[in-house]
């Protein structure tokens, strides 16, 4: 490393070495100060390392001029023998998001492509301030006043996070390096922009001289503190009982309300992104009054098609999905038959009559005397009712006291006569009023 990279270049080599890869590496590089400088550090004071450098650059046609950009930047790979991979917009993206995301998408492609372990991205020390402040004015939480992070995911590192746009202007000139100005940095009809030209520099001068410096510094702590919480949410979540199934998470709910409100939304936000919804301010106040004073049998939707219900004792938290077919089976007569009954998509088997009833997982006996045919066996409807010893009971208020969840509800079959009435909840519960078992003109019934 020559003499005129000086500090900077050991500085970038010690940022480097941290993230402890070898290998071939991809350089993003735009053609503007922030990714040439990184290019250079990266070419000429890492030589010594073990990395094959390649290059990407993405045109996200913008503005007219950014496909000299390309052009540039495709004269300096070859001035530098450097391998370059172009990739360009398929029609002008014309928001800062949807160019970030089509630029992300097309640097994993090329790290794919070129077999590649990382890829390195020019974000510096007052990208961070900026990003910090930017979210801060917009009301962001812990997660976001991280800002920029050093590894995004397995692959994107931004090495030059704790170097300053000024020292790599200074050290941009010292190389006698060359770079291309993008005409709409001096625009304030983006927000950064406006931040960057605007508003920090009268922040620094009018409140704060050192406001960039101590927006950098919460990040840090904030990144810091979120790694904290981390650790110690395994111990918060396990007196919850958490289970998951393939569509949801549920958790107790008297264990979650001993928790303070504050923490009680930290879970409920983590396990809601493990779905994929991901809860602003006011749906986390939401599902935390939800959890504390709703009923069971109810439930909200949080977004990103997950609901929180109350089931009994605990709540459930789950992606919304359709409930299946249900296909009642008719009982015309009592002879001996078989068939099967579709709740919420699934088959259930169901015998009749004879020996093979008994075979059943489930099975009941009814005097012949009495029953109406034909007889259905399907899902519960709003306002079913048995006969029990008691008096009539509401099918629902049986299956609340047998503790089965209102999710589950619809999936019990139910044994009905033609006129209606319950005759049998296998498992659950039998009428009173159709004969006892083992007469001598009992017809069996057997399900599952």
């Amino acid at each position: 490393m020559s003499r005129s990279q000086g500090p900077l270049g050991g500085r970038f080599l010690e940022s480097l070495a941290a993230h402890r890869d070898e290998g071939r590496v991809v350089v993003a590089v735009s053609g503007g100060l922030d990714s040439c400088a990184l290019l250079h550090l990266a070419r000429f004071a890492a030589r010594d390392t073990r990395h094959e450098w390649v290059v990407a650059h993405f045109d996200h046609r913008m503005r007219p001029s950014s496909f000299a950009d390309a052009r540039w930047v495709a004269g300096l790979c070859r001035a530098w023998d450097l391998p370059l991979h172009l990739g360009r917009a398929d029609s002008t993206l014309t928001s800062e998001e949807s160019a970030r995301n089509a630029r992300y998408a097309f640097l994993e492609e090329v790290r794919e492509r070129t077999a590649a372990s990382l890829v390195l991205t020019g974000h510096h020390a007052d990208d961070q301030a900026e990003t910090v402040l930017f979210r801060l004015l917009r009301g962001t939480g812990l997660r976001g006043l991280g800002g920029i992070p050093r590894r995004r995911g397995p692959s994107i590192v931004r090495p030059l996070l704790d170097f300053w746009r000024t020292e790599l202007l200074e050290y941009a000139l010292a190389v006698r390096l060359s770079w291309r100005e993008d005409p709409t940095n001096r625009s304030s009809v983006y927000a950064r922009n406006a931040l960057r030209n605007r508003i920090l520099p009268d922040v620094e001068r009018l409140v704060a001289s050192g406001a960039r410096r101590a927006l950098v510094r919460l990040a840090d702590i904030s990144r810091d503190e979120e790694s904290a919480w981390e650790s110690v949410l395994p111990l918060l979540m396990e007196p919850l009982d958490v289970r998951r199934t393939d569509t949801g998470v549920s958790f107790g709910r008297a264990k979650l309300l001993e928790i303070h409100p504050a923490v009680r939304a930290r879970v409920i936000r983590v396990l809601a992104a493990g779905l994929g919804a991901s809860l602003d301010h006011l749906g986390t106040r939401l599902a935390v009054d939800f959890t504390t004073s709703g009923s069971s049998g109810r439930a909200i939707d949080l977004g990103g098609s997950v609901s929180l219900s109350l089931e009994l004792d605990r709540c459930v938290m789950g992606r919304r999905v359709s409930a299946g077919e249900d296909r009642a089976l008719a009982i015309e007569g009592p002879g001996p038959g078989r068939g099967a009954v579709v709740l919420a998509g699934s088959r259930i088997p169901v015998a009749w009559g004879g020996d093979e009833p008994t075979r059943r997982q489930s099975s009941e006996e009814f005097a012949l005397e009495g029953l109406r045919f034909p007889l259905l066996v399907r899902s519960r409807r709003p306002g079913d009712r048995i006969r029990l010893p008691g008096g009539s009971r509401k099918v629902k208020k049986v299956l609340l006291e047998s503790r089965i969840p209102p999710s589950e509800r619809h999936r019990v079959p139910l044994v009905v006569d033609a006129e209606g009435q319950v005759l049998w909840i296998p498992g659950f519960a039998r009428a009173d009023r159709f004969g006892q078992e083992d007469s001598p003109d009992g017809f069996r019934i057997g399900i599952g």
